[in-house]
């Protein structure tokens, strides 16, 4: 049985990491004869973030009123995510960017069936490593490790390409009453919101064999 996964998503969302993480934990655990499809969407926490991005210290003011509070809150995401072998590390983070480019990177990279593994290095290379995903020579290094052309990828990224698609996108899914990420929808009916336990995932997926295996 083939299963499809739409995941809306940010590149900057330690939950949204944290809930691959999980969902990939969910998918280890069924049945082998099932195959599982992931389709990462965009959704932009900060639509209204200036291009070049801005200081991480700027925006946990911004965001959280005072550094304090802004510590204390990741240091709960980072223990959580320690659940699920993330090891995250906020304090690299010395930029928080905009994330327009690092969806049309993903978009490049549907097209060359090699999304996943790009999603995955951008989670990387943001929360392990503090890299600024914002910034073309960055996404450019991300999209060569995940196997896409570095010439094509950089012409690509200095374009306009996709980039009315991407904002489309986000704008259909607030449109459509999303306003938190991630969200997943499991062949195309069954949704689970939020960075959900495996268990949960498991569930849904069970629902969807049963209901597989009533209509054969």
């Amino acid at each position: 049985m083939h299963i499809t996964v739409d995941i809306l998503s940010d590149t900057i969302c330690p939950w949204c990491y944290i809930g691959k993480r999980r969902l990939e934990a969910a998918l280890a655990s069924v049945d082998a004869a099932v195959t599982a499809e992931l389709r990462w969407h965009p959704f932009q926490l900060n639509p209204d973030m200036p291009a070049g991005g801005m200081s991480r210290k700027r925006y946990v003011a911004l965001k959280f009123g005072g550094p304090e509070r802004g510590r204390s809150i990741y240091r709960n995401i980072a223990d959580v995510a320690r659940t699920s072998g993330l090891e995250i590390e906020f304090d690299r983070i010395t930029r928080t960017p905009n994330t327009l480019d690092s969806h049309r990177l993903l978009v490049h990279a549907q097209r060359a069936d090699l999304q996943n593994e790009v999603v995955e290095a951008l989670f990387a290379a943001y929360f392990l490593e503090g890299r600024d995903i914002g910034a073309v020579d960055v996404l450019t290094d991300i999209g060569e490790a995940a196997g896409l052309g570095r010439a094509e990828t950089e012409r690509y990224l200095l374009s306009d390409t996709d980039r009315a698609q991407v904002i489309e996108s986000d704008s259909r899914a607030r449109g459509a009453g999303a306003s938190g990420v991630p969200h997943f929808v499991i062949n195309g009916k069954l949704a689970v919101a939020g960075a959900q336990e495996p268990q949960v995932f498991r569930n849904v997926f069970a629902v969807v064999l049963a209901r597989s295996e009533h209509r054969a």
